[in-house]
């Protein structure tokens, strides 16, 4: 029988916004991911937000992961810049508050290159020359800063940073290998990359766009920088195939981790000690909403900020 007794509250983030919107949009995989169905489809994006709130998030995240500097310029659309991003900002906006709930909006700092390529990653001051560009973008619009998908500590550092300068919050998340969860995508130790994003400024770390397992395998670290801490793992079977420039076509959706699996993992993390969870890729709104009524079926108030 689960019990009820109060457990403290616990920030449930959304899910995988940019695979969502694939999954809903009549246009094909673009490289641009979820930021080409912004542009063609812009009624979709609204709409996921709205979904992903109905299903109990309280952090929705601004639909921006892929309008870095350097993807628009690879792309040819550099100018589009700002527009992108004032497109994310209006679009989460609407969605929280036709809902209302008590929702954050979070501003997006993602890998500059591509996801899963730590050695593409730009030298340290050039992120932070991108990064302050994005967080000049979006700070006016948002309540936080989530940088994930983090590669490096160096990564880490400069997104971090950068989010720090504007004094908004800054929760910075970590991706790992797959295989090895002790270990983030750059090979170096997951404690390095979580005291690096707390040196610069985070007040909570994470791990996300990595397994579940993986996640699972990477909390100790996090458990014992004190800090807050908290997870959202993606549901592909792998990464590998994904390269800069390419298209989420290439990647398969496990078939092992339907909303109920899900959400055990999460509630895993949380009995870890996770503060924040949430999904990340092809994790959707069926699944958000089967962790909150877990969280909530075993006594945890569901909260858009961190309760010190």
């Amino acid at each position: 029988m689960t019990d009820p007794t109060p457990r403290g509250d616990i920030v449930l983030l959304d899910g995988g916004v940019g695979q969502e919107l694939y999954r809903r949009s009549t246009r094909p995989a673009a490289p641009l991911w979820s930021v080409q169905v912004m542009m063609d489809e812009p009624e979709l994006v609204e709409a996921v937000h709205r979904d992903f709130i109905a299903a109990g998030a309280r952090i929705v995240t601004l639909n921006t992961y892929t309008a870095t500097p350097h993807r628009l310029a690879r792309e040819g659309k550099p100018e589009m810049f700002e527009a992108l991003h004032r497109a994310a900002a209006a679009a989460a906006a609407a969605a929280r508050d036709s809902s209302g709930e008590d929702v954050r909006l979070a501003g997006c700092l993602p890998p500059l290159v591509g996801s899963y390529r730590p050695d593409l990653t730009p030298p340290e001051e050039a992120c932070l020359a991108d990064y302050r560009r994005i967080v000049a973008a979006q700070a006016d619009h948002v309540d936080l800063f989530l940088c994930e998908t983090m590669l490096s500590a160096a990564e880490a550092r400069a997104a971090t940073t950068a989010a720090h300068e504007s004094g908004r919050p800054v929760w910075t998340a970590l991706s790992v290998d797959d295989g090895d969860g002790t270990r983030l995508r750059s090979g170096e130790a997951v404690a390095d990359g979580a005291r690096a994003a707390i040196d610069a400024g985070a007040e909570a770390v994470l791990i996300n766009c990595s397994s579940p397992e993986a996640v699972t395998q990477a909390l100790p670290a996090l458990a014992a920088t004190g800090a807050p801490f908290g997870a959202y793992a993606n549901g592909f079977v792998s990464v590998g195939a994904l390269q800069p420039g390419g298209t989420v076509e290439v990647l398969e959706a496990r078939d092992d981790l339907d909303p109920a699996r899900y959400a055990g993992h999460a509630m895993g993390w949380v009995a870890a000690g996770a503060a924040i969870v949430g999904g990340c890729c092809e994790i959707g709104p069926a699944h958000i909403a089967a962790l909150g009524r877990q969280l909530t079926a075993e006594g945890h108030g569901l909260a858009s900020d961190l309760r010190r």
